[in-house]
């Protein structure tokens, strides 16, 4: 489960755009980890996101079990999600000499020869996690052939849902039953709003994105698109696709209704999952999210959810969570056994995601890959699952059952996948136009996904303005390499 706010934040396009200072040059600016030099026993990787409370107990765990596994320890520095992107562009810039990190800017840093070659390093030290990924995970981060990434293996595919705070669907006895759009959604929106006005019935903000069955090249803040149900050989405009034009102008409607907070397009108003401040939140949910299970255990209350898009297997899913080898780094090959080991070892992963055995959690007596979580297991003293190791060799929690688990290998095999999985779009010789067209969407994407402005109004001058912008120039251009890239 990932919510709205930080899957805005993992956009492709953003990388793409970011500063791309040439690798080995630049900047010697200090950064936070500069300090912790990388060597030959105790590896340095970059994390994204925060420190937890018990830091030095979990890697005093890991580290024991790593030392004796590989010889090496891992000293894991954490830097937060607001600063990550600036700080990496930093310490790759300078040549920094570190040696894991989690990936920021993947594909150029990749293509300028930041991140080291890990195509035939990983089958060869990371064999037992390698085969254990998703041919998707493996085609998603290649660039110009090669693998420059280990991916997390986990939510290879992923949809849109839409989630409902089941309290107020219980205390006001409204169906959900067949809902598939968000049109089919109105009704109970409009009866909850009647009963409830003061809560936010749909609750989104700054950042929110309208979604339906496409994939992006540079990611969805750009209007750049293949439609799934369409013709998925060519480039479109979103903003010019019917059924995305109607779901625009069905955020219109609900914003009107007063179901859209009114200060949507600026607001930065949490509405947190535990709460009751929400009616509706929109949530990209995976196979390892078994159904509702992760959200309703971040939120403490039963949540229930109704997809509205198809299973997808894409590159964005595929570099959700990968880690790169830095090319400065005097332990390659050693730092790729640590990923390795990271990813097929579960009591290695499973001391760091759960926290510590006998505190955070117990085995089920029996039942070796079964826990149930114990008092201890409190925020802030593991990591997410997510962006640390392979998920399939995670415990689970009781709740858990055979069948669940069945299900999600199912449907992983069943999910579809993007006609651009692997299509890296290079930029070079259009980065004018790029910058100018961001600089339009950012006036007019907010306004318009959360419903704030009519887009029968809006559409037209924004596409005036992309017009302006050199839309067309970057439409060609990324239509050729990606005519080039399906003739492969």
């Amino acid at each position: 489960m990932k919510n709205w706010k930080k899957v805005a934040s993992a956009g492709i396009a953003v990388v793409l755009l970011g500063a791309l200072t040439a690798c080995g040059g630049g900047s010697k600016e200090k950064t936070a980890g500069s300090s912790n030099k990388s060597d030959e026993n105790t590896l340095l990787m970059y994390q994204i996101g925060d420190k937890p409370d018990n830091y030095d107990e979990l890697m005093e765990v890991a580290n024991k079990r790593l030392e004796e596994k590989t010889g090496v320890k891992l000293n894991i520095q954490y830097i937060g999600w607001g600063d990550y992107k600036k700080k990496m562009s930093v310490i790759v810039s300078s040549g920094e000499n570190y040696d894991i990190a989690f990936a920021d800017n993947y594909v150029p840093n990749a293509q300028k020869g930041a991140f080291a070659d890990l195509t035939e390093l990983a089958p060869k030290f990371a064999k037992d996690a390698y085969d254990q990924l998703d041919e998707a995970y493996i085609q998603g981060n290649l660039v110009d052939g090669k693998l420059y990434a280990f991916p997390v293996n986990g939510n290879v595919y992923s949809q849109q849902v839409l989630t409902f705070n089941k309290q107020y669907l219980d205390k006001y006895d409204l169906s959900i039953d067949d809902i598939k759009t968000y049109q089919d959604t109105e009704d109970v929106l409009k009866a909850f709003h009647e009963k409830e006005p003061n809560v936010a019935a749909f609750a989104i903000g700054q950042g929110f994105k309208v979604q339906g069955d496409f994939d992006f090249p540079i990611g969805n803040e750009y209007p750049f698109a293949v439609d799934l149900n369409g013709d998925s050989d060519k480039i479109i405009n979103q903003y010019d696709n019917k059924e995305f034009v109607e779901s625009l102008k069905t955020m219109h409607k609900w914003y009107q209704a007063g179901y859209i907070p009114s200060d949507a397009a600026t607001s930065n108003t949490e509405f947190p999952l535990e709460g009751n401040t929400w009616f509706v939140r929109q949530e990209t949910q995976g196979p390892y999210d078994y159904g509702d299970t992760i959200l309703t255990n971040a939120a403490g209350q039963e949540l229930v959810s109704k997809a509205f898009t198809t299973p997808l297997k894409s590159t964005a899913q595929a570099q959700m969570a990968n880690f790169v080898v830095s090319n400065t780094s005097k332990n390659k090959e050693k730092a790729v056994e640590v990923l390795g080991q990271l990813n097929s070892d579960p009591e290695l992963l499973n001391g760091l995601v759960w926290g510590i055995e006998g505190e955070a959690w117990e085995k089920i007596s029996g039942k070796e890959d079964k826990i149930k979580l114990l008092d201890g297991y409190k925020p802030n003293t593991h990591l997410a699952a997510w962006n640390t190791g392979n998920n399939k060799i995670l415990y689970t929690q009781d709740t858990i059952t055979d069948d669940m688990i069945k299900e999600r290998d199912e449907s992983i095999a069943k999910a579809e996948t993007s006609p651009i999985l692997g299509f890296n779009f290079v930029t070079s010789s259009v980065k004018t136009e790029l910058s100018n067209i961001a600089n339009v969407m950012s006036q007019y994407l907010d306004g318009l996904n959360t419903g704030t402005v009519d887009p029968e109004v809006t559409i037209p001058k924004l596409k005036e303005a992309l017009d302006n912008a050199g839309y067309e120039k970057v439409q060609t251009e990324m239509q050729k390499q990606y005519d080039e890239f399906l003739k492969k």
